[in-house]
Parts: C-alpha cells; structure tokens; sequence
C-alpha cells in the first residue's frame, strides 16, 4: 500500500511538474500586449497582420533586448488585468501614464506627449470645456480610457455618453446625439477627416498626456531595458521615421494649425 501511495504521489508530481512547464512563458519571448484597433498604432495590416508604430517599436524592443517577439492582441478593458496576470510581459498600447494606472502597474519613461481633445459637430459654438451648459451639453466618451476618467472627474452636471468604441462615439457627434466626443489629438484629427462635412477638430489640448510602456511594478531590471531602448530609438531618429511612415499627412496638418505633434 506504501509504494502505490508513492507511485501515486510521485504521478501527480510528475503531471504537476508537466503543467507548469507548459503553462510558463519562454524566457526566450518577448509577449507584448496591445489592442490592435488603434491605427496608426495598433491595428492590423492587408494582410491581417500586426502593423503599426507600436508594432515596429515592440519589435525594436524585442531585438535590443535579445528575445523573439510575439504580439498578444488583447482588449483595453483587459490589457492591465493580462499584464498583471502574467499573460503578457508589457503594455505598448499608446497608453497613458496616470496616478490610477501607477497603483496598479509601473510605466516607462514617456515616448509620446499627446492631449486630450475635442470633436463637435461643424456649426457647433462650442470652442472650449468653458462652453459647456451643465444640463444641455453632451459628452460621448470611450469606457475606461483618460477622456472618460477626466470627463467623470471635471464635467460636474454634464451628461456622459459612455460607449465601449471610439468610433461610436464619433458616431453620436456625426448623428447629433452628443455635442462632444473627447478622445486623443491623433484620433480626432482623423475621426474628423471621415466626417468633414459633419464635424469640427478641436486640437488645442484640454491637457496634455504622455504615453508610456506598462509593466509589473515588481519588473525593475525589464524597466531598465526598455527606458534604455527607448533612449536609443529616440536618439537614431527611428521616432520620426515612424512619424513619416504611418502619419505623414498628420504631422503636416499639425503644423499648418500650429498644434504641437506628439514626437517632439
């Protein structure tokens, strides 16, 4: 009875030991998170592959720090949750540095000065936050992203308009069931070039935002890496070749407004 105890005990160690090994990560990978619906950051290419600023600096990352790279392609509501999990190593989402997000997870040095910004209707009066009517106005915001943590903080008396896509709610300013959608400079630019004859950018800043890799505040050494990687990149122009890849007609219409692009 001894023995078939051991021999038992002995099985289960074996498949215990079997399923650990199978369900940890290579060492050898990098795994990178991101929600690829994002252009020109994150999204996918013709060819329904990864593609995008974010996606060429994941794999400069991945090859300054000597790993193969694979790209997670995980939802914005559960992208902190992925990281904090151990499902991905890091966040390169264009994602904001907050004081929330900072009780959760670590951030990089900044890569990306970006702003919060306005979409209205084209004969809108509205020209800034200060022309907002408590009980009148109405602002689309994306769920858990920095336009609707402001909105929820700042707009006292002002209707929310909470919705899970950024394009519906440039969808409810196009159709007048929102006044406002406040979102990111780069994607109210081009939410507004699909809609001209219906919509008027906003691109002065409410405030100004920095994007940042995430990682597990417990990753000090992986930290290291990427702040030094990013250093590298910035010096070797590989920032601006980006810029003049995949926004080209962005970065000129910023400067022909006057409005700070976000590689500066």
């Amino acid at each position: 009875m001894c023995v078939m105890k051991l021999l038992r005990w002995l099985s289960i160690a074996l498949l215990a030991s079997i399923c650990l090994s199978s369900c940890n990560k290579d060492d050898s990978t990098l795994v990178v998170g991101m929600e690829l619906a994002y252009p020109p950051f994150e999204m996918r290419g013709p060819d329904n592959q990864p593609d995008g600023i974010s996606v060429r600096m994941a794999e400069g990352l991945a090859e300054s720090v000597g790993k193969e790279l694979e790209i997670r392609d995980v939802e914005w509501s559960g992208i902190i949750p992925a990281l904090q999990s151990g499902k991905i190593d890091l966040i390169i989402s264009s994602m904001t540095r907050t004081p929330e997000r900072e009780k959760a997870i670590a951030f990089s040095d900044g890569y990306v000065t970006n702003g919060l910004c306005m979409l209205v209707a084209k004969d809108s009066p509205i020209q800034s936050v200060g022309d907002f009517v408590p009980g009148e106005t109405r602002v689309a915001v994306k769920m858990a992203t920095t336009g609707h943590q402001w909105a929820t903080s700042n707009l006292e008396g002002i209707e929310l308009i909470k919705l899970d896509e950024a394009a519906a709610c440039a969808l409810e300013v196009v159709q007048g069931k929102a006044d406002v959608f406040i979102y990111d400079q780069i994607s109210i630019y081009q939410f507004w070039k699909q809609n001209e004859d219906k919509t008027r950018p906003i691109l002065n800043p409410i405030r100004e935002e920095t994007w940042a890799v995430g990682l597990r505040q417990e990753d000090e050494a992986l930290k290291a890496q990427v702040n030094d990687f990013l250093k590298d990149y910035r010096e070797a122009g590989k920032f601006d070749e980006l810029a003049e890849r995949y926004m080209a007609e962005q970065k000129s219409a910023f400067e022909s407004m006057e409005v700070p692009f976000i590689f500066h």
